[in-house]
């Protein structure tokens, strides 16, 4: 399936297919790189990292239609063209901690070295506003850690309300926020 990348003022956000997770993952990165069309970081990914693009492939593999919402490469676009991180929905509306059928959980995540440029920031607010143009969705979920400041100013910004928390078997307690967009 072909995604079209998100472009922003600094940044495009570029799908992850199938193909290239599939080759990332099994250690062929020359391929990976071709696929993507950018430089990947040294070490990338890490153990973390792997079991999240494991998991975003199976749901690929599942509904081949789900990679649209799934996860993308930040990419400065250079030259060179250059992966500073990865961001996306949690799946297609209906796969959000608070379970709404018609809301789209979104996660975020930049590199080191990256960091403290308004880059995560640019890139959430891209995929919103993605999501509410091309897609028609209005409703919105983020969560984060509670001493996870950094994320929290992102969402906030955007003019995520705290709504709750929940329990993630990977990361522990997290605060739920919620956005209506109109």
């Amino acid at each position: 399936m072909s995604v079209d990348p998100i472009r922003t003022r600094r940044l495009e956000l570029v799908s992850m297919s199938p193909s290239f997770m599939g080759a990332l993952l099994d250690g062929r990165r020359e391929e990976a790189v071709s696929l993507l069309g950018a430089e990947l970081p040294e070490g990338w990914p890490d153990e973390h990292d792997e079991r999240f693009l494991r998991m975003r492939l199976e749901q690929m593999g599942r509904d081949p239609e789900a990679q649209q919402w799934l996860v993308r490469a930040t990419v400065l676009p250079g030259p060179p063209r250059q992966m500073i991180g990865h961001a996306g929905f949690h799946g297609p509306p209906g796969s959000n901690g608070p379970g709404r059928p018609d809301a789209v959980e979104i996660g975020y995540s930049i590199f080191e070295g990256h960091r403290g440029q308004g880059l995560a920031t640019e890139t959430a607010a891209a995929l919103v506003d993605w999501a509410h143009c091309e897609r028609g969705i209005h409703h919105f979920v983020a969560s984060a850690s509670p001493d996870n400041a950094a994320s929290l100013a992102i969402i906030r910004k955007l003019g995520f309300i705290q709504t709750g928390d929940q329990w993630d078997d990977e990361d522990g307690l997290e605060l739920v926020f919620q956005l209506e967009r109109n």
